[in-house]
């Protein structure tokens, strides 16, 4: 049986005899030893002497170094005999295989193909060395940083060796903690939604952002950078960004320090050309950036690529821009000048693309707004790198120039480092309305490398039961222009609210694109199968009234327009989101009618910790062609658009009772049966609480909600008439005030609400409590 031997660390070279060999003296022969796999003639190839040469001490010396460098020998001695130099080798082994002990969170296949020692691999000690620190770097990108290796040879016969790195992987290392310094304009809850690092919670093994990563956390570095210059903070710096291994080596403290600096304002813009003929007048309609509003580094650096192709387009191939800053500190604005000067004469050659195993090449190439023969311009190959790394498929996208086959030749190299892809998330909830809510997805942002989107998702709670599935492809025709379809199944149980259970399935046809900046419009096609089930025996007879109509086929097209400027759309502080949307059902089907919906969300931080947020949201629907409109038609309103009542708590509902003589009819329920019309507003201030730190992510918050919804179909009037009742119905305005608690939690956002209804009527529900909890893995 072999033993097992530690790697040794040691080489030598001996120079035997050498100090009798007088200086000067004329070199008759070279002779070799101790080979057995290199031929003597590849030994002299290296030697820097030759027979016939006279002998010199530093030659010989040379020629040790040249040996040793060639990674073949373990060890070389120079010795002669006479005129006569004889050079003995030791051979380095060959690599019988290579072999890993221990290793439970990484399998053999990944480190072996980490490592550069291969079998039939010559053994060097310095490329075992190199191999070490590839596989501590393998092990500190999982979260292990105790991790230890420790290599040993097993000798074989005829000079073969087997290599094992035995490995104590230790306590795995993830982010414990994520803390900012220095950030006074946005809260430490928000900074998290702006980087890609998170914390551990209870089912971070799901995926590995929690891990703690350096190359991961300079991008968190730049993304914050960026996220400030694009809120008006145009000094923010961000000094530094540590990770602190805690006492028991089980967890890393990550902390950001911050400088943000003063925020500034846009002041004078304007463009200077140097370019004779160049129509300026025509290029200020592509100038995003606007005086009096926040400085924004995102759309100067949108509004040099816009110029540069719009001077490209006038006949100036070689144009290029280039903003000029004047910072007056004083009134704290930033003065923009787009400077238009000739750039070199310089031709992209070709684009070159190294690193995407995965990743198809036309998914990289087509963020690029130059192509293989267009003038060279650096501002659009900045601008390029940085749509790819959003594109999110890399880990790291760097961009070269090398000489090209001329003077005027240049070749771009696209380096990427390719990062996985695909996610499967659960996430968890509570609310008072629906109790525990549960989901499962699988995602994939990437597929088969063609940057295209699909997504599975299963979701479902107590009352409702979800499955979908989406496929986006995101540059439909080679174009700014995202097309895709979704499929999808749903059962929601209302009986605690209209007694029936409602049954959906069908699927969507869409398209959105960029319409302006930060507005998108989005295109649809919905086609799906609607049925009323599970009706209860008491319910009201226009719930009856509409399960005998059994399923019915919804054919539909409609749009949506949304604006948005919201700093941080998770956990906004300023900004406004407004869309509008309308659907027109009737195209084909069983069913006709117009339904518009308008959204408008406002966020003023009335102090860097304190943001006033109001909404005002409101919707009609009617039918035509004759055709009335059906119960599903129609909306349902509650505690999601004025707190402080139920599920479906206020709106039309069936009284249940004779008009006349006020008498109770059979044994009917109270059924929510919705209306046409509805409006809701709410104003609301945030703050932090005094004595609890930032960095908790806990905000309370006073509120006040109005709104109302009324005006049933006329079927549902007649139903209910029939059975000798009537509905129950006012637009009076429904009022409520109460106090939240806001917690961006490790686990997801929760929100508590306490609210009082002080205007209702009589028939409406209300509660006093309401929350929900929710959060993705």
């Amino acid at each position: 049986m072999l033993n097992s031997v530690p790697l040794s660390l040691g080489v030598s070279a001996s120079f035997g005899g050498l100090s009798a060999f007088a200086q000067g003296a004329v070199i008759q022969s070279i002779v070799v030893e101790g080979n057995r796999r290199v031929e003597p003639e590849t030994v002299r190839s290296y030697l820097t002497f030759s027979s016939g040469d006279s002998y010199d001490p530093a030659e010989v010396d040379q020629s040790l170094k040249t040996l040793f460098a060639t990674g073949l020998f373990q060890d070389v001695r120079i010795r002669r005999h006479g005129a006569t130099i004889v050079v003995v080798i030791v051979e380095n082994p060959i690599v019988n295989q290579v072999a890993f002990e221990g290793n439970r969170e990484i399998d053999d296949e990944t480190l072996a193909s980490e490592v550069q020692l291969k079998p039939r691999a010559v053994y060097t000690r310095a490329r075992v060395q190199a191999d070490v620190q590839r596989i501590l770097g393998l092990y500190r990108r999982t979260g292990l940083y105790a991790a230890q290796v420790d290599p040993k040879i097993i000798n074989l016969d005829n000079n073969r060796i087997d290599v094992v790195f035995e490995i104590r992987e230790g306590p795995s290392t993830k982010v414990r903690a994520i803390n900012f310094i220095g950030n006074h304009a946005f809260s430490d809850s928000q900074l998290r939604f702006i980087i890609t690092t998170t914390r551990t919670n209870l089912l971070s093994f799901l995926k590995n952002t929690n891990i703690y990563d350096p190359d991961r956390l300079n991008l968190d570095r730049e993304l914050l950078r960026q996220f400030y210059m694009k809120n008006g903070y145009a000094d923010a710096r961000i000094l530094s960004a540590t990770a602190d291994l805690d006492r028991d080596g089980r967890g890393f403290f990550i902390t950001f320090t911050i400088e943000e600096g003063e925020r500034y304002r846009f002041g004078y813009i304007d463009i200077e050309s140097a370019l004779p003929s160049l129509n300026v007048d025509e290029l200020r309609g592509v100038i995003l950036t606007r005086p009096g509003r926040w400085y924004n580094a995102e759309k100067v650096e949108k509004t040099v690529e816009a110029l540069t192709v719009k001077v490209s387009q006038q006949g100036y191939a070689f144009g290029q821009v280039r903003p000029r800053f004047e910072r007056d500190e004083a009134t704290h604005t930033m003065n923009v000048i787009y400077v238009i000067e000739e750039g070199p004469r310089v031709y992209i050659e070709r684009i070159n693309i190294v690193g995407n195993f995965r990743t198809q090449d036309d998914v990289i190439r087509r963020q690029f707004r130059l192509a293989e023969g267009d003038a060279y311009n650096r501002l659009l190959v900045e601008a390029a790198r940085k749509r790819l790394r959003a594109l999110g498929f890399f880990k790291s996208v760097d961009i070269e120039t090398e000489p090209g086959s001329a003077a005027d030749r240049v070749v771009l190299v696209v380096k990427v480092v390719e990062q996985p892809t695909g996610e499967l998330s659960f996430g968890v909830g509570y609310s008072t309305s629906e109790g525990v809510i549960g989901d499962i997805s699988i995602t994939e942002r990437n597929l088969m490398g063609k940057g295209q989107y699909v997504r599975l998702g299963f979701s479902g709670s107590l009352e409702r039961a979800q499955v979908d599935f989406s496929f986006t492809e995101p540059n439909f025709l080679d174009r700014n222009m995202a097309a895709g379809f979704d499929l999808f199944y749903k059962t929601v149980d209302l009986r605690d609210v209209a007694s029936f259970s409602q049954q959906n399935a069908g699927g969507n046809l869409r398209v959105g694109f960029p319409i302006a900046d930060n507005t998108q419009m989005g295109l649809r096609y919905r086609l799906e199968q609607e049925e009323i089930f599970d009706v209860t025996r008491n319910a009201s007879l226009a719930v009856k009234d509409a399960a005998e109509e059994g399923a019915v086929l919804v054919s539909s097209v409609g749009y949506t327009v949304a604006y948005d400027t919201r700093n941080v759309p998770q956990s906004p502080s300023s900004g406004i989101f407004a869309s509008f949307s309308q659907d027109f059902a009737g195209v084909g089907g069983d069913v006709n009618y117009i339904r518009s919906v308008a959204d408008a969300r406002g966020y003023y931080p009335v102090t860097n910790k304190i943001t006033l947020v109001g909404r005002v949201q409101g919707g009609v629907i009617e039918g035509w062609g004759g055709d009335d409109l059906r119960l599903t038609d129609l909306f349902f309103k509650g505690g999601e658009t004025i707190r402080g009542f139920k599920r479906a708590g206020y709106g039309p509902r069936d009284a249940c009772e004779n008009p006349i003589t006020g008498k109770r009819v059979g044994d009917c329920r109270r059924d929510s049966l919705g209306g046409k019309v509805f409006w809701a507003s709410t104003a609301e201030l945030r703050f932090p609480f005094p004595l609890i730190p930032d960095n908790l992510g806990m905000q309370g918050a006073i509120f006040i909600d109005a709104g109302t919804l009324y005006d049933p179909s006329e079927r549902a009037l007649q139903a209910v008439e029939e059975e000798g009742s009537f509905i129950f119905d006012s637009s009076d305005i429904r009022l409520s005030t109460g106090f939240s608690i806001i917690w961006q939690s490790p686990l997801g956002p929760l929100r508590a609400d306490i609210a009082e209804a002080l205007l209702k009527a009589d028939f409406d529900r209300t509660e006093l409590f309401r929350f929900g909890a929710s959060t993705n893995f």
